[in-house]
């Protein structure tokens, strides 16, 4: 019981520790974003060397993208905010979810915890998990103590026991995936609304053009031209940001699904062992403790 117990306590507390730092990355990295965001804009994309004459209020310099996008106005340093927030995150995930796999392959972890229980060695299964390490391999590690308690009792029935195993491994499972999935919800947050943001912009941009289409007299050909650009740059900032979020977002939780079904067939061949060992009393084989 005291083994089983310093386990959960390990296992929570890696969990919470992960948890707060990953907190702590989101509110530090979304004010970072935005500031930088406001830092590109005024000091890259609006460096009077980017225009004629220079000044930023003048027309970009021919061919000149740095400029050319400047022109977008006020909401390309949010679409700009958006894409660093998007690919910080994207860094944080990558760090977490590669952590949470461990030192080795998941196919060769979960085929030596096959092998290990085959054989019934169960503290050699033990020490794969300790030197694995992860969210995946503390899943395994809290079913495996569990294995041994249920072996070791003498009173409960073998239904029970196989339940009681398959309940510890959800319940830790239940501790770590949450973790798993921590901040992406920022991620799918931006690929929504990015578009959106853009298309704002694109709106304002057009306003600004048929305003100067409308304008008394000649149509102020300067004006139209400014804001047709600056529609189409927002809408391609806009449209980048999403895709790319779209992409970190399914990339991440197809990772994710990789981890949990490798707990659920480690997990599984745990059960069943434990059920076909139990399953011959009289001749139970014997089982390293």
């Amino acid at each position: 019981m005291e083994k089983k117990i310093a386990v959960n306590k390990d296992a929570t507390q890696s969990t919470t520790d992960s948890g707060k730092s990953s907190s702590m990355f989101a509110t530090l990295a979304i004010p970072i974003s935005i500031l930088a965001a406001i830092v590109i804009h005024i000091f890259i994309l609006g460096n009077p060397a980017n225009f004629e004459g220079g000044d930023p209020n003048n027309h970009p310099l021919p061919g000149n993208v740095l400029g050319i996008i400047y022109k977008g106005g006020f909401i390309v340093p949010i679409l700009i905010a958006l894409l660093i927030m998007v690919l910080a995150f994207s860094i944080e995930r990558f760090l977490t979810i590669s952590k949470a796999k461990g030192s080795k392959g998941m196919e060769g972890f979960v085929r030596t915890i096959r092998m290990k229980l085959n054989q019934h060695d169960v503290n050699g299964a033990m020490a794969a998990c300790d030197a694995q390490k992860g969210s995946v391999a503390n899943v395994v590690k809290a079913g495996l103590h569990k294995y041994k308690e249920m072996v070791a009792d003498t009173n409960l029935p073998k239904d029970q026991k196989v339940l009681a195993i398959q309940k510890e491994i959800e319940e830790t499972t239940a501790l770590e995936l949450p973790m798993l999935e921590k901040n992406l919800v920022i991620i799918s947050t931006i690929a929504s609304i990015a578009t959106l943001v853009g298309l704002i912009g694109t709106v304002l941009g057009m306003i600004k053009a048929f305003s100067a289409l409308s304008a008394g007299g000649a149509p102020d050909a300067v004006g139209l031209a400014n804001g047709i650009s600056e529609a189409l740059i927002n809408t391609a900032l806009g449209i980048t940001g999403s895709a790319i979020a779209i992409i970190a977002y399914n990339f991440f939780t197809s990772k994710i699904d990789e981890l949990t079904y490798s707990i659920d067939e480690a997990g599984f061949s745990i059960i069943q062992t434990f059920a076909s060992q139990e399953g011959n009393t009289t001749t139970k084989a014997p089982y390293n403790a």
